[in-house]
């Protein structure tokens, strides 16, 4: 049982950038930074099987996969990796890749990343805030430049890059074309409205990923019977006993979780596991005291 404020650990990266306001206002003594990272407080961040981040990018990243379980527990780790992405704000002509824009053999796939010609392979689209991408393990990705992006994935490290842009970090290559689906993705992902206040963004076998939207000064509950992570993403309010704003995240497993909008409203990204993802009643409204037929409790 609990409800938890998140720790939030900013993580260098030669892609980020230097300012990471409004998200977070610590001061980073410089460097560029490129993900903030929310942990549970003290060592409890191992009990979890999701991780819950924000990505800042001034250039692109890598193009790299990630393995299914299958293949990372073949490696020794606990479990692959398939991710969501949600689009915090854009730059004009901001852009992600998903996928190739034709499909190879796994020979050809080998050859575009030996001689670097999977850079022009990949298929690039434009991104605007408020989008969703969804990234199974296996599927090819980049992320280009001036984007701020909420991310939830699996909790693994089990990346393999297969280009960097020039960085020239080591790259993965037998890995990456072990586990790498070398083909178009399904880019079509649609969003489902729930409730007023919820709507469903991702679903898979690995987490449930939704918005919520609470009016000025509403009061509702999460019923948090499994792992959930919670991140404010405009507004303010409380959750549980913690005042949070744009940026805060809280963690809870086990436990009702009381939110109360303040006077802008509340928009929440909320991702949890459990077997039934959506969660049919995840959020509720509390409960009314009973009334006499004079009108009085």
């Amino acid at each position: 049982m609990a409800i938890e404020r998140a720790r939030a650990q900013a993580v260098q990266k030669p892609w980020g950038v230097a300012d990471l306001r409004p998200w977070n206002t610590a001061d980073h003594d410089g460097g560029l930074f490129g993900e903030i990272w929310y942990e549970r407080p003290g060592n409890a961040e191992s009990d979890s099987s999701l991780l819950l981040k924000l990505l800042f990018t001034s250039q692109p990243l890598s193009i790299q996969v990630h393995p299914d379980d299958a293949y990372a527990q073949s490696m020794g780790q606990a479990r692959g990796k398939a991710e969501a992405w949600y689009i915090l704000s854009a730059a004009p002509g901001a852009k992600i890749a998903l996928g190739l824009k034709k499909q190879l053999t796994s020979r050809q796939l080998r050859k575009a990343v030996d001689d670097g010609s999977i850079a022009g392979l990949i298929a690039w689209r434009t991104v605007v805030t408020g989008d969703v991408v969804f990234v199974p393990a296996g599927t090819i990705h980049a992320i280009g430049a001036g984007l701020v992006i909420a991310e939830i994935q699996q909790r693994s490290d089990a990346t393999f890059r297969m280009f960097d842009f020039g960085r020239k970090r080591e790259l993965h290559v037998a890995n990456a074309v072990a586990v790498a689906d070398a083909g178009p993705a399904n880019a079509d992902l649609k969003s489902k409205r729930l409730t007023d206040e919820r709507t469903l963004l991702v679903s898979n076998t690995h987490f449930a990923f939704e918005r919520i939207e609470l009016t000025q000064k509403s009061e509702l509950h999460i019923e948090a019977e499994h792992e959930t992570w919670l991140l404010v993403v405009s507004g303010s309010g409380r959750a549980g006993k913690f005042a949070v704003v744009a940026g805060d995240a809280i963690f809870a497993q086990a436990e009702n979780v009381d939110l109360h909008a303040g006077p802008e409203g509340m928009t929440s990204l909320v991702a949890y596991t459990g077997e039934a993802c959506p969660v049919p009643r995840l959020l509720e409204h509390p409960a009314q005291p009973a009334t006499t037929e004079a009108g009085r409790p």
